[in-house]
């Protein structure tokens, strides 16, 4: 399936799916932690934004992600900036901060499959990989060139530069 057949399907169907490499995958359902632990980082981010002020919008999950011609991928949280898209956008062309919150069934395409596509939509500065069960979280930043930056943040406060916000780990662990 290419990704235009894949974001016209996926409008009728109910629940959540994904499209890797022209297949299309189901989305789980999620536990309580994946879910307050989603909903906290939508909020820190949208907090973080009005704070500073900045031409940038956070949206929640549901709203797609186009790789390539044949990925499409919908995080569970996410930040573009410029404009406000238009109410019956269904598809983010230039996400700037992308965030998957980790579950067991999908951890290991989080921690690798996805890492890979997301770095290569050139709009994309951070991929935020989050766990719902401690307080972790693995920041992947684009470096020079190629290079991608890995931090594992326990504590204090995330830089997410650009676009320039600071979250604070405690505001997404709820303390």
């Amino acid at each position: 399936m290419s990704a235009e057949e894949f974001l016209a399907w996926s409008q009728t169907q109910a629940g959540r799916y994904e499209l890797a490499g022209g297949e299309v995958f189901a989305q789980a359902s999620e536990r309580v932690a994946h879910a307050r632990t989603k909903g906290r980082m939508y909020l820190a981010l949208h907090d973080a934004i009005r704070s500073k002020g900045l031409p940038c919008h956070v949206l929640p999950d549901g709203m797609a992600v186009r790789v390539d011609a044949h990925t499409v991928l919908d995080p569970d949280a996410q930040v573009y900036c410029g404009p406000e898209l238009p109410p019956d956008t269904i598809l983010v062309e230039s996400p700037v901060i992308v965030v998957e919150v980790l579950s067991p069934s999908t951890g290991k395409n989080d921690a690798l499959g996805k890492l890979a596509s997301y770095f290569r939509i050139p709009s994309v500065s951070h991929y935020l990989i989050v766990s719902p069960d401690e307080r972790l979280i693995f920041h992947h930043a684009r470096g020079g060139g190629a290079a991608i930056v890995t931090r594992i943040v326990r504590e204090g406060m995330l830089a997410l530069d650009p676009p320039g916000l600071e979250i604070s780990l405690g505001d997404i662990y709820g303390e």
